[in-house]
Order: structure tokens, then C-alpha cells, then sequence
């Protein structure tokens, strides 16, 4: 136990002495987690529209104010002609153009339906095709609001269906509450991986680990040692991210604190034992860096950090059932944004649990200790 509190001690003191490590351990987690808040956005707003009206009457009006006056959509103007329009979508200065056709509303009030064209710029076919959802809806309703107000009262026989939206867990459509719990786990991962297979390898790089082999410490003294302060790090940096969550973007923990911060810590043990389990195969800080790396992008790509795992191809979602980070995402927003439960969560904690088992045992069978 004394040798295991020496390791412990000397990592710290080690790591204390390192001010850049230290601050890339604790102050460059923090700005990421805003950063990625505020960057990594799928939201789309702001998209501008530009009308050709060849039609020039109330109707056509009515419709181009629609799209005027709701947030997700910018009025940049009218267009004199069909030719302008095709070169303002070429040059990119708008994302959509609603072109309203002569007759329009003759052909409304006499044959009930009219056609209205829409070029959207599809350069990024995600933002085209909410854009394209955004006025669809916006056209559905235009659409309703005439045809009721030509008949002016519901006839008999036909049924009205009014539909009431409720969102749970996300009542505001928020995407940052959906981002700012996966990417809490996903710096654990930075902190709990890279920092503790750099940290190790440098060691054998400046010749102290040769000094630690020839030293009485026990392989699993040695394991817990090392592992232990980075945890403890991993921990502080947990909470931070969590008290800055909750203060900067008004993150909602509806579950169990405490059940947080087991599935935090289990994460953590299993991120240092990556790390460890890379110390072990590497010979230079390079080299760790190089396969660190390659597995903080599988595991981010993969995790459904930024995506739905559902969506994914089917190869994808068998690689993703030895993806630790895509665990922990699901279980953290579960219970942070759900209030779910270890009842609700036991595939993803006994996933993680087999996973600290394997790598752990691993790690210790791949350290090769001099005595």
C-alpha cells in the first residue's frame, strides 16, 4: 500500500511540476467544451431566401411574408427575374429562391391549386434539405390558411385534427443540450487516454521507467499507481465541465449525481487503461501520439457524438459495439437529460465494466517488468 501512495505521490508532484501538462489537462478541456458547444451545431438558421414574384398580387404577398418574418429564414430581397435568381444561387449569396409564377392567384381561386418553384443550393445536401423541410412546412400552411378561408366554414363530414407538439427532455430544441453531455465524456477520453500514455512514455523516453522496473513495485502497484492520479484529475475536470455546463448553457441534470459521476469514473479507469495499454506498445511519444490519435477519431466518428448511431451503415454499427465512448454518451445524456436509472443503463454499464476488465488485463499482461 506505501509504494502504491510513493507512485501516487510522485505522479502528482511529476505532474505539478509540468505547467503545460497541466493546463492542457485542466484549462484546455474547458475551452473546448465551449467552443465545440457553440461550433459543432447542426442547427440551421439564418438561411437566405430571395423571391421572384412574377405574379405581383395579395396572395403572392402573403406567401413571400411567410418566409419574412420567421427566424430560421433571412430576406435578402426580390429578384427582377428567373436569370438573376440562377446567378445569385451560382455566386452563393443565397440558400434558397422561391420563384412565385404569374396567375398565381387566379389559378388559386379558380382551380384551387397553384405551383410555386424552389431552387435550394445543395452544395451540402444536410442544410438543403432542412431548408427545403423549413419551406415545404411554411407553403403546407400557407396552403391551409387559403383553403379555409375560401370555404369559411369546416363542411360537414370532415374531420379537423388539431395536432399539439410536446417535446421531452429538450422542451427548447436546444442542440447544445444534446452536445454538451457527449462532449463532457469525450474530453474524459483526451484526458483519461492521450495525457496518461504521453505521460508514461515520456518517462521511458527520459529513462525513469527503466529506474521504476528495477525497483521492488509490483506490476499491479505500479498499474494502480500510475492510473490513479489521472482519474483523480479526470474527476476535477468532470465536475468543472459539469458546473460550467450548467452556468453557461443552462444544462439540465435530471438524474442521479451520483450515478453520473460512477459512470464518469468507470469511463475514466477504462480511458487510463487505453492509455496504459498504449505505453506499453509505444517506444516514443510519437509513436503514442500516432495511435492515440487514430483511436480518438474512430471512437468520436463513431461514438454519435454528432450523429445518430441508428444511421449509420450496418459495418459501422457492428465496429461500434467495442466503442467505449459510444456507451458512455448514451448513458450520460440518458441520465442527465432522461433521469434514467442503473436499471435503465445496464447494457452500457456492463459494457464498460467488461471493457476496464479487458483492457486493464491486458495492460498489465503486455507490461513487461525488470526486476
Amino acid at each position: 500500500m506505501y509504494r502504491i501512495q510513493f507512485i501516487i505521490e510522485k505522479e502528482f508532484r511529476q505532474i505539478f511540476r509540468n505547467k503545460v501538462l497541466l493546463r492542457m489537462m485542466l484549462a484546455a478541456p474547458m475551452m473546448q467544451l465551449i467552443l465545440l458547444s457553440l461550433a459543432a451545431n447542426f442547427e440551421v438558421k439564418d438561411l437566405n431566401i430571395a423571391v421572384v414574384d412574377q405574379d405581383h398580387t395579395t396572395y403572392a404577398q402573403r406567401l413571400t411574408g411567410k418566409f419574412r418574418f420567421i427566424g430560421n429564414f433571412r430576406f435578402v430581397g426580390y429578384l427582377p427575374a428567373y436569370k438573376q435568381a440562377y446567378r445569385e444561387l451560382q455566386a452563393g449569396t443565397v440558400d434558397l429562391v422561391m420563384v412565385v409564377p404569374g396567375h398565381f392567384e387566379r389559378d388559386l381561386t379558380r382551380d384551387n391549386k397553384a405551383q410555386v418553384q424552389l431552387m435550394v443550393n445543395a452544395i451540402d445536401g444536410s442544410k438543403a434539405g432542412i431548408a427545403l423541410g423549413y419551406a415545404q412546412t411554411i407553403l403546407r400552411d400557407f396552403n391551409e390558411a387559403i383553403r379555409t378561408e375560401a370555404m369559411g366554414v369546416i363542411p360537414a363530414g370532415r374531420v379537423q385534427i388539431d395536432v399539439e407538439n410536446q417535446y421531452w427532455y429538450n422542451p427548447q430544441l436546444d442542440y447544445k443540450t444534446f452536445m454538451v453531455p457527449g462532449i463532457l465524456f469525450e474530453l474524459l477520453l483526451i484526458v483519461g487516454g492521450m495525457i496518461s500514455a504521453l505521460n508514461i512514455v515520456r518517462e521511458k523516453e527520459i529513462g525513469t521507467q527503466e529506474q521504476l522496473n528495477v525497483t521492488p513495485i509490483r506490476k499491479h502497484e505500479f498499474i494502480l499507481g500510475k492510473l490513479t492520479p489521472f482519474v483523480v484529475i479526470g474527476l476535477v475536470q468532470f465536475t468543472m465541465g459539469l458546473i460550467l455546463g450548467k452556468l453557461a448553457f443552462n444544462i439540465p441534470v435530471v438524474g442521479s449525481p451520483l450515478l453520473i459521476y460512477g459512470f464518469a469514473l468507470l469511463f475514466l479507469i477504462l480511458c487510463v487503461g487505453i492509455g496504459l495499454l498504449i505505453s506499453t506498445i509505444s517506444e516514443t511519444q510519437q509513436q503514442a501520439m500516432f495511435a492515440v490519435f487514430f483511436m480518438m477519431v474512430l471512437f468520436i466518428l463513431l461514438s454519435g457524438l454528432f450523429s445518430s448511431t441508428e444511421n449509420m451503415p450496418q459495418w459501422a454499427q457492428y465496429l461500434n459495439i467495442i466503442n467505449p465512448l459510444r456507451y458512455i454518451i448514451e448513458a450520460g445524456r440518458n441520465v442527465m437529460l432522461k433521469g434514467s436509472t442503473l436499471q435503465d443503463m445496464q447494457i452500457q454499464f456492463l459494457s464498460l465494466s467488461g471493457m476496464v476488465i479487458g483492457v486493464l488485463a491486458l495492460a498489465s499482461f503486455r507490461y513487461r517488468k525488470t526486476v
